[in-house]
């Protein structure tokens, strides 16, 4: 995993996108198995998923070597020609430079993980409300749209003629691929029914989803963003906040497959949360906004491709056109960015 992101190739982000999109498709197979072997609610998966990611990556940070980040050279040290009076104001350039970086570092910290948290409530209480097709659609559908208007607003971003085409086709393939595949999906949660209460919940939970996406990428950059170091700590923050919803819910499960349920939880806390966030982040840094909102709709694709080659799910013709729609839309944006930084590199060189 990267820890610095400053320097990042688009690239290697994109292909972080495509990953994390991938693992977090696997982390409803998981959950699944979870709710089948035990009776642990949403709430609480989601705080033990969290509570679980900060801990794997804090002991990988603590056991990873540690390289020095110099802040510039500190006056004490660069020889005796110095005077004391151009030492000690060195010494306090420094230590406000570490100060400021400090609150900047808490800050994005915070607002990380409050958005994350946001999200994922958010979500879970839209498919409570109207199912899961629905709140899922709404969730995923809306995201892109708020992304792509914040980036235009707030960034400077342009999509583009291809990349709005390329947005509506893996939104119309979202569509077909959730609610035209096996009675809409919805399970116990109501099926397909749309109703008001969960359409406002999945709008708030794309509106934060939003909000981390275009601040991940504003931050990437004003540079010096530090994807690995804003995983773990946001991870805390999560775990915090779910909290007091997850012991409401009920923290322990009851099952008499233990050892199976904590395989379960250690996949989903490591695979589709560790890894997947901290590429997520360390992408979502260097690539456009909306291109990053559209590639991590392989999350819906990746679900579906388990439930139809693991899980036993027959193959309709929605998920075939949905999956077709949504890989195309990824595989053009993909094409496009990286066309887009090879075009401004050549503008860029010295003729």
């Amino acid at each position: 995993m990267s820890n610095a992101v400053l320097g990042l190739p688009v690239g290697r982000g994109l292909f972080y996108l495509i990953v994390a999109g991938i693992a977090w498709g696997t982390a409803g197979a998981a959950a699944a198995l979870v709710f089948q072997a035990s009776d642990m609610g949403p709430v609480s998966l989601s705080f033990w998923r969290c509570a679980g990611g900060f801990v794997l990556l804090l002991v990988v940070r603590l056991v990873r070597p540690r390289r020095s980040k110099p802040y510039g050279s500190h006056p004490a040290q660069s020889g005796g020609a110095d005077r004391r009076g151009s030492r000690v104001r060195g010494a306090d350039r420094t230590r406000g430079v570490r100060r400021a970086h400090r609150v900047r570092r808490v800050r994005r910290i915070v607002v990380t993980g409050v958005a994350l948290s946001v999200f994922q409530t958010a979500y879970f209480a839209s498919v409570e409300a109207t199912g899961l097709a629905v709140g899922t659609v709404v969730t995923m559908g809306a995201g892109p749209v708020l992304i792509a208007l914040g980036a235009r607003l707030t960034l400077g971003e342009r999509l583009g003629r291809g990349g709005v085409v390329a947005v509506v086709g893996a939104l119309a393939g979202l569509v077909v691929l959730v609610l035209g595949g096996d009675g809409g999906g919805g399970g116990g949660h109501g099926g397909a029914t749309v109703r008001p209460a969960g359409v406002l919940w999945g709008l708030v939970s794309a509106a934060a989803y939003a909000a981390m996406t275009l601040l991940t990428r504003r931050w990437g950059r004003d540079g010096g963003a530090d994807s690995a170091d804003t995983t773990v700590w946001s991870f805390a923050v999560v775990a915090l906040c779910l909290l007091p919803l997850a012991g409401a819910e009920g923290l322990v499960p009851h099952t008499v497959e233990p050892a199976r349920v904590g395989v379960y939880l250690l996949y989903i806390a490591a695979v589709p949360t560790a890894v997947a966030y901290t590429l997520y982040f360390a992408g979502a840094a260097v690539v456009r906004s909306a291109t990053v909102s559209v590639i991590t709709l392989l999350e819906p694709v990746s679900a579906a491709v388990i439930a139809v080659g693991l899980l036993g799910e027959a193959l309709t013709v929605a998920t075939v056109a949905g999956t077709v729609l949504m890989l195309a839309a990824v595989t053009g944006l993909a094409v496009a960015e990286a066309r887009g930084v090879v075009a401004a590199r050549r503008e860029a060189a010295p003729v």
